[in-house]
């Protein structure tokens, strides 16, 4: 877009907004009060604009034809951390351009991406549109036809110009034997091959979808039709390397890529060697299953309408996995395992499901949670993806190999029926990590406390959990498994006690101190709340100034003991049985 072409567009015809900006435009709403004042900066016309499906924010023009060049300061020097400004606000990608005329002057055209489907776009709460000059907010009608959008099955329409003879033969037999096995339907496999992919619905009255394409066309038909649904898989040797060492881009269709880049991914990977009793068993880097699960996930989720394509990057201890579209509608980071999401491209995820490439659709997160838990590597990390991209950052590191075995144990004693799951392991790998009673569920603790594979320690406010006596016995730390779980009042006393003789007196912070690996700040307050109660321990002072020393009934209680062995002393010594 040039200045010369911009001059003529109309703001409400062609997606437009022009102001003249010349010294400075609020960034976002600046000192105004009143939110119709506020909305009138740059980050409410990104709002308004990527609501009415996309468009342009030029500063520097006059609003009125033809628009004038005016020039403006806006961010001048400041391009690249703006667009990454209103990345961190909005979630939103723009991309930012400076354009000049002949004179010298400076105008700052901003290219606004849509909302996503289903989805508006807000600023400080509120979804706004533009209404001639003016901002203001989308009615509730407005806001219910959006949230009520159905996002169309790009991969059930028709390719036009594609041909049966555009489908590749090898990828169609690969399909056919999946489905067959999948199905237990061996009759499928000596199908025709056009009936075959009718019958599963690749073709529709004779013409062919886009899930065909991606599934088995081929890729010179790929190329010309669907070049976005390439992969490119590239390596570095380093998660700070920007440029790659090595890149393959895949060109085939899935049926063919499928084992490709499984094959390809795997000359990289390593293993962690794990030992149990006599026998040792090695945890891959890269899980087969979860990187399957993955790929799977991103071909039969990403948006094809988007020109990007999915790139997978792999270091040598973790890979991320990046595919355009944000998460299917209903699902964001918070609920990925509980939600039952509406496949984006059905066909494809049916076909896929079918043919076993998937179990199932909407499992193949679990999937990826459960393996790397299983495996103690850091949790699926899913944080940096919006609304027009998904992007899964895998570890292969692994945190603590007690723990897999652990879970390997458990589920190797167990029928398929009874094996933990996803949830469950994920709440023991919580527990493991010290995590608090209100950030676990209630359900999950209580059938895994039945199960006998936590324990419940504490009283009231201080209960907290621990694995069972099994993962310390695999860790090796039996001692540590006795401190944690064996402390009692008597004991708290006993160690509070010794540092009292050593110090005299104490803060609550210095029980804290030396209870920090065993004991929480909660539970320490209770045990010592108690034993002031009890008058084994003296409290002086209020709040940060109060210092606790031994208590009376301490002293007493001393006194009296000793006074008793200073008369057993004088008693035996009556009876010749000590000198």
């Amino acid at each position: 877009m040039t200045i010369e072409e911009l001059k003529y567009l109309k703001e409400s015809e062609d997606n437009i907004e022009f102001k003249e900006a010349k010294e400075n435009f609020p960034w976002n709403g600046g000192s105004h009060r009143e939110q119709k004042d506020r909305r009138k900066c740059y980050l409410g016309y990104i709002v308004a604009l990527a609501n009415e499906g996309g468009g342009y924010l030029v500063l520097g023009m006059a609003d009125k034809e033809p628009h004038q060049v005016v020039g403006s300061d806006f961010a001048n020097g400041e391009i690249g951390a703006l667009e990454d400004a209103v990345y961190e606000k909005l979630q939103i990608r723009v991309h930012i351009k400076e354009l000049y005329d002949e004179k010298g002057l400076r105008v700052v055209l901003t290219t606004i991406p849509s909302r996503p489907n289903g989805k508006t776009l807000k600023f400080e709460g509120v979804p706004l549109m533009r209404t001639g000059d003016s901002l203001r907010n989308m009615s509730d009608d407005e806001v219910f036809k959006i949230l009520s959008e159905q996002e169309p099955d790009f991969s059930a329409k028709i390719c036009e110009g594609l041909s049966f003879n555009d489908l590749d033969r090898n990828a169609i037999s690969l399909l056919k034997k999946a489905y067959s096995t999948k199905q237990s339907n061996q009759l499928f496999n000596s199908l025709d091959n056009k009936q075959a992919l009718s019958d599963i619905g690749l073709i529709d009255n004779n013409k062919i979808t886009y899930a065909a394409l991606i599934l088995v066309g081929k890729k010179e038909a790929i190329s010309k039709y669907l070049p976005q649904s390439t992969i490119n898989l590239e390596y570095r040797n380093s998660l700070t390397q920007i440029n790659f060492d090595n890149r393959k881009i895949f060109t085939n269709p899935y049926f063919i890529n499928i084992e490709n880049l499984w094959e390809l991914i795997n000359q990289r990977n390593g293993n962690i060697p794990v030992q149990q009793g006599p026998y040792i068993y090695d945890i891959p880097f890269f899980n087969k299953e979860v990187i399957r699960e993955a790929l799977n996930n991103a071909i039969s989720h990403r948006d094809y309408k988007l020109a990007s394509e999915i790139v997978i990057k792999q270091f040598p201890n973790a890979m991320h996995i990046v595919n355009p579209g944000g998460f299917p509608k209903g699902v964001n980071i918070d609920n990925l395992l509980t939600v039952n999401s509406t496949p984006r491209n059905r066909l494809l995820s049916d076909v896929m499901a079918k043919t076993g490439v998937v179990e199932r659709s909407g499992q193949g997160v679990d999937k990826i949670f459960y393996q790397t838990v299983s495996e103690a590597k850091p949790l699926p990390d899913y944080s940096r993806s919006d609304n027009y991209q998904v992007e899964l950052r895998l570890s292969a590191i692994v945190e603590d190999k007690a723990f897999t075995l652990f879970i390997r144990q458990i589920q190797q004693d167990r029928l398929n029926k009874d094996k933990l799951s996803v949830l469950e392991v994920i709440t023991l790998n919580k527990i493991r990590l010290g995590a608090k009673r209100e950030d676990l569920d209630s359900v999950t603790l209580k059938k895994l406390e039945n199960d006998k594979l936590i324990q419940k320690l504490g009283k009231t406010k201080g209960v907290h959990y621990s694995l069972s006596k099994m993962y310390y016995d695999f860790t090796g730390e039996k001692g540590k498994y006795s401190r944690i779980t064996d402390w009692d009042e008597n004991q708290v006393f006993f160690i509070i006690l010794r540092h009292l003789q050593r110090y005299d007196k104490a803060k609550m912070s210095d029980f804290v101190e030396l209870f920090e690996d065993r004991l929480t700040r909660k539970q320490v307050r209770y045990s010592v709340k108690k034993l002031v109660d009890k008058k084994d321990l003296k409290q002086e002072g209020s709040g940060k100034s109060t210092i606790y020393s031994v208590g009376d009934n301490y002293i007493n209680t001393m006194k009296i003991l000793s006074k008793a062995i200073d008369i057993g002393i004088e008693e035996m010594r009556k009876k010749g049985e000590i000198e």
